[in-house]
């Protein structure tokens, strides 16, 4: 039995996340949401990794909006 069952960040790279949220949302909402310098200023998928993956506040706020995404397809 799988403990992860319930995660619906398991088994998703942060690289995934990233690039759904900006696929269904664009870098402006983000950025909006989540008011971090790689999104707001000449945003890239590159630079905006590198940030999350070194400040996890950051990427918790991402991880948060991506599982809310989720949750709204489902609706």
């Amino acid at each position: 039995m799988s403990t992860q069952a319930n995660n619906p960040l398991h088994g998703v790279t942060l690289a995934q996340i990233l690039s759904e949220l900006v696929g269904r949302y664009g870098w402006e909402y983000l950025g909006y949401n989540i008011n971090i310098r790689c999104f707001t200023h000449d945003p890239s998928i590159q630079s905006s990794l590198k940030f999350l993956r070194r400040t996890p506040w950051a990427r918790a706020k991402v991880e948060q909006l991506y599982i809310e995404m989720l949750e709204n397809k489902r609706s």
